[in-house]
């Protein structure tokens, strides 16, 4: 069996007037991330993470942010599945994932067994295979003054 790890990491800018989606989920929140699609920048780090252990550039290579085209406002659960459709190609499938978000609010904790069991059923993969921790940057950054969120992702791809 041959695998490849890859390592993926996303952010995006907290604004007014757009709804916050973090791990296919969707979080009450007062503010939302800026984006060309619903910006939700854990799934972006993942299929970051995914191509590039596939050797196969990145998210903004295949699904190229231009105003107007087929991914603006997409739902970033298709980027995925899409995602996974294109390293199979090259007959890579999930080992497993470990991704981290930074946010100062809201507090992810209660929502990541909610964001586990979407990405695993969008996935096809078990519930066991997908980790997420959530953290704060101590109030320090972008992140620690609420500006963004930003996501780190580290995917295990295997080969029969």
């Amino acid at each position: 069996m041959k695998i490849r790890i890859g390592f993926g990491f996303d952010v995006h800018q907290l604004v007014e007037d757009r709804d916050l989606w973090l791990g296919g989920i969707k979080i009450d929140h007062t503010l939302g991330l800026l984006g060309h699609s619903d910006a939700d920048v854990l799934i972006h780090a993942i299929c970051d993470a995914i191509l590039g252990a596939a050797n196969m550039r990145d998210i903004g290579y295949h699904f190229p942010p231009k105003k107007g085209n087929e991914f603006e406002n997409i739902d970033s659960k298709i980027l995925l599945k899409k995602t996974l459709e294109i390293v199979g190609t090259k007959g890579y499938t999930i080992g497993n994932i470990d991704c981290t978000i930074c946010a100062e609010r809201p507090k992810l904790n209660p929502h990541i067994p909610q964001m586990q069991q979407c990405l695993a059923e969008v996935m096809g993969i078990d519930l066991d295979d997908i980790s997420i921790k959530a953290t704060t940057t101590e109030k320090l950054g972008f992140t620690g003054r609420e500006e963004g969120i930003s996501a780190y992702a580290v995917v295990l791809l295997e080969k029969a």
